[in-house]
């Protein structure tokens, strides 16, 4: 339905510019044209005061000297007595003594379509006279009606050249974009808008979409790629439990069909891990974060520390502040406990240490081990999904490719960061910062 706002925002951004600018510009002249027809009347009624008013004075001087009254049409000129009769020797006014009295008073008195302005002045034998001046307002109403009517009807004409010149203005102003849409159309893949040359509100948009192209790209390449790499990471442990699976069904021996059902179990325990954490980084991706609230960091460490398997690497806590609060969530910080001290445990050779320290604005964890270390050429890249330092040695220890990556994600979701050195030990030193609770 016409006027509803589902109709109004189906019309095109040059209909509605052009609609909103005429209504503006109707309502506008509209005002002004019902004030102008307003004070129209009290225009008049001034115009023929003022010209009442110049008649008045020679005649009154005139009168004042004796001599006959030389006014002309359209202004009549009478001399009368103080009670309003005639003296000039013409026919009564019709005056009342009210309207008399006012005249003398210098106030204009308005009498049977005609406007009056009178001054007293002495004539040459001492007596006084009453000079009056006056006009018709013959068709005074009709020029008041029709004047209201054409300020209208000029109001009308305004709005609706304001209107057709809106229409061309802003259909001129949008042409480029019609342009920048028909180039985003034929666009090849990897390509940009060129930018124009004036450094105007076009320029930023085409910025602005050439920036968000680039972002658009990077996203697609890091969704196949992670794509790639999970269905990659995937097939290794599927296809090991179908290959034992069919052994374990061709080989019916009870000891064989043991060891290949620990096998399966370990290879399923594996998959199940990938498969979590894919789903964690799916969900931060996704942009599901959990409020955050103050966790106290040195009692979690020495949770995390107790959760380690039998048979883990000697792992203690050491310059551990009393109590260290972060503004994080429970869940998030345990995960990067977890999968902190799990890779230490993969390579550590003998000895974890892991400190928590505290400052005003950050607090640490800081996890060192005492194995092999990660190169210098390395450090970058071991928070990216599916990446490994060695790739023997990393499938041989279980790891998934996904526990440094979901640390990485959890931390900087929350504002904080994470960093990998060379530990005083001769290994890895992890280092991650939340920010404190204020």
């Amino acid at each position: 339905m016409i006027g509803s706002p589902s109709w109004w925002r189906g019309r095109t951004l040059q209909a509605r510019i052009t609609v909103l600018a005429a209504m503006i510009t109707l309502a506008c002249l509209l005002g002004l044209a019902a004030l102008a027809a307003a004070n129209l009347e009290p225009l008049l009624i001034d115009s023929v005061d003022r010209e009442l008013s110049n008649a008045l004075g020679p005649a009154s001087a005139e009168a004042g000297a004796g001599r006959p009254l030389s006014g002309a049409a359209p202004v009549t000129l009478r001399v009368l007595d103080i009670a309003g009769g005639p003296v000039d020797g013409g026919t009564p006014t019709g005056l009342g003594p009210g309207e008399v009295s006012r005249l003398k008073a210098g106030q204009p008195v308005q009498q049977d379509g005609a406007r009056y302005l009178g001054a007293v002045v002495s004539a040459p034998d001492g007596s006084q006279r009453l000079v009056v001046a006056g006009a018709g307002l013959v068709g005074f109403g009709a020029a008041v009606h029709y004047g209201g009517v054409w300020l209208v009807v000029v109001a009308s004409v305004g709005a609706l050249v304001a209107g057709l010149a809106t229409w061309l203005v802003v259909r001129l102003a949008l042409r480029p974009v019609a342009r920048m849409r028909g180039s985003v159309r034929s666009l090849p893949p990897g390509a940009r808008l060129s930018l124009p040359d004036s450094h105007d509100e076009l320029r930023a948009l085409a910025e602005e979409f050439n920036a968000l192209l680039l972002r658009q790209e990077q996203a697609t390449e890091r969704l196949r790629r992670f794509t790639g790499d999970a269905a990659h990471e995937l097939r290794s442990p599927v296809a090991s439990i179908r290959v034992q699976a069919e052994v374990a069904v061709t080989n019916p021996d009870p000891e064989l069909a043991q060891e290949t059902l620990t096998d399966i179990l370990t290879e399923a325990e594996r998959l199940s891990a990938l498969l979590d954490g894919l789903l964690s980084l799916a969900r931060s991706d996704a942009g599901e974060v959990p409020p955050a609230s103050p966790v106290e960091l040195v009692s979690e460490v020495r949770a995390a520390v107790a959760r380690l398997p039998a048979g883990a690497p000697e792992t203690r806590v050491s310059n551990a502040v009393p109590q260290a609060w972060a503004l994080a969530a429970h869940p998030e910080v345990e995960l990067v406990l977890d999968n902190l001290l799990r890779n230490a445990c993969r390579y550590a050779h003998g000895q974890i240490v892991v400190s928590v320290l505290a400052s005003r604005s950050s607090v640490r964890v800081v996890v060192d081990d005492d194995g092999p270390g990660i190169a210098p050429e390395h450090r970058e890249k071991v928070f990216d999904r599916f990446y490994r330092v060695s790739d023997d040695r990393a499938r041989a220890s279980g790891g998934t490719g996904l526990g440094l990556a979901m640390v990485a994600e959890t931390v900087r979701r929350r504002g904080g960061r994470v960093m990998v050195g060379e530990s005083p030990d001769g290994g890895a030193r992890f280092q991650v910062t939340w920010r404190a609770v204020s």
